[in-house]
């Protein structure tokens, strides 16, 4: 298969769902190592302003989180504010517990987000308000998986593992998925339909 060949293929409109999902898919795989290898570099040459911005995001995260256990679930939480440790006691008499580390802040999730959004095509004019619209979500997407997190804790005490490595980290990753999925039947498809009409 040679550039032409690959190129009518993407342009053929028949198969505009599987380009979109694959392009979806490598943009997302693209930016995990890409943000790794930032990483292992320090953040390199920004380091000390993104972390920074971890330290102002785990405590954004934290009060937020704090906010929504108390005055909307109404659970009677006890919390250590140097360590971002958030408690309450489970069904078994012992604590249930999570500590906002870094890695737990929406910073990552949110570099993700500008990632994919500012190199997935589509018309700059609903991005410049969608994009800000999807950095809410994932935040309030992170308070609700770090309450969920606790709170599947009350009644299950050893479930910590399966609520932070897989159920919620799941959650969170399907928001994403759903946002982009908006985007593209909502803004992306209509705007290549138009373009198209008007040739």
């Amino acid at each position: 298969m040679d550039i032409q060949s690959i190129k009518a293929y993407c342009k053929d409109p028949q198969n505009r769902s599987t380009v979109n999902v694959g392009l979806f898919i490598l943009l997302i795989i693209s930016f995990h190592f890409l943000y790794l290898g930032w990483q292992a570099l320090g953040y390199w040459p920004i380091g000390k302003l993104v972390y920074s911005l971890m330290v102002w995001s785990v405590d954004m995260v934290y009060s937020q989180s704090c906010w929504v256990l108390d005055h909307i679930f109404h659970i009677d939480i006890t919390t250590v504010s140097e360590q971002r440790l958030i408690a309450t006691p489970n069904k078994e008499g012992g604590w249930a517990r999570v500590i906002i580390a870094p890695e737990c802040a929406s910073l990552k999730q949110w570099m993700h987000w500008l990632f994919l959004m500012i190199l997935f095509p589509g018309p700059w004019k609903h991005k410049l308000w969608y994009i800000p619209m999807g950095l809410v979500i994932i935040e309030w997407t992170n308070v609700i998986r770090i309450c969920g997190v606790l709170m599947m804790q009350i009644p299950w005490p050893h479930s910590f593992h399966l609520a932070h490595d897989y159920i919620f980290k799941l959650f969170f990753y399907f928001i994403i998925f759903l946002m982009w999925m908006i985007w593209v039947e909502k803004f992306y498809n209509p705007t290549l339909t138009k373009t198209k009409q008007d040739e």
